[in-house]
């Protein structure tokens, strides 16, 4: 019923409910009350999604460019320090798994290599999908060598960046769709669907990693509003409106407390708050992309088309 109800203004449900006889069972200033509370909300909520789509039209030739160098930050951040940290990853590989130089070498080159020509290949838009299987690989590559599959949190995090993968991948598919715009589409692209829903359900889990159990209340008012947000996006209700607003609150917790630039290069904690930082963009470019091509089939904002 509230599907419907959103879709109408007060005054009608009112006139409504007076053409029904309702006002007469006793409860017509309840009823007045609550939906003149329901259509200001819808009001409200109309005008938001307005200044959403606005923006998203002054910036959807920026937009897909903007999400995909975001999406790729990390692996490229991660790439150029293979590069000024070869030694010591090397070092670090071999200790760990006592592989040997040469194995380690190999890994730290395979590392460097593979993540700057993903990143360059989603960037020029060159063989998208080929690109998407070496980040996909250095992902699980770097899951197994780092010992992340015991580290529930940073395991999340990987889990996200695969969603971002995932969302270049369907981004892709849009695009080899679009070459051939005059043929008549005789379906709906379930691949990329299914795509896209993945992709948004794997976002929550970088989301989650994100949450502080502090006992004040910002803190928990913050949890709550983000929690709520996060889940809109996994089901595909008010997409691109809650996306949008994730985007800016996420790019400002990052920049708060992620400020690696502030700690001095000697100290180990300036390379962990490096690599949230850009794991953090990471999910920010995939939730850009999830504005740019929409929630995708498999959601709440598609089917209330047909209600």
């Amino acid at each position: 019923m509230c599907f419907v109800c959103k879709d109408l203004s007060g005054d009608f449900l009112l006139q409504s409910i007076d053409q029904s006889g309702l006002r007469d069972t006793g409860k017509p200033e309840f009823l007045s009350v609550l939906l003149k509370e329901m259509a200001s909300k819808n009001e409200l909520l109309g005008k938001a999604e307005d200044i959403a789509d606005q923006v998203l039209r002054r910036s959807k030739n920026v937009l897909p460019h903007v999400a995909r160098l975001c999406l790729i930050s990390t692996f490229l951040e991660d790439g150029i320090r293979m590069w000024f940290q070869w030694g010591e990853q090397r070092d670090y590989i071999d200790q760990t798994w006592g592989c040997g130089t040469v194995i380690s070498t190999l890994f730290v080159l395979l590392n460097l290599v593979g993540q700057l020509a993903g990143c360059v290949m989603v960037l020029s838009r060159q063989k998208v999908p080929v690109a998407c299987g070496l980040l996909f690989g250095i992902i699980a590559l770097q899951t197994i060598a780092y010992s992340i599959l015991w580290d529930i949190k940073f395991l999340m995090r990987n889990l996200a960046l695969i969603g971002g993968i995932i969302l270049l991948l369907a981004e892709s598919r849009t695009e080899g769709k679009s070459l051939f715009a005059g043929v008549p589409d005789m379906g709906t692209n379930k691949p990329k669907t299914y795509m896209q829903l993945s992709g948004r359900l794997l976002l929550v889990l970088m989301f989650m990693t994100l949450l502080r159990f502090e006992m004040t209340f910002v803190q928990m008012a913050q949890n709550l509003i983000g929690s709520a947000l996060i889940i809109l996006v996994a089901i595909g209700f008010k997409t691109k409106l809650c996306a949008l607003v994730l985007v800016a609150w996420l790019t400002i917790i990052n920049f708060y407390y992620n400020a690696w630039w502030n700690i001095p290069s000697y100290r180990p904690m300036r390379d962990f708050l490096k690599y949230d930082f850009f794991q953090t963009f990471s999910v920010i470019g995939g939730l850009l992309l999830v504005v740019a091509l929409g929630p995708g089939g498999v959601s709440m904002d598609e089917h209330k088309k047909d209600w």
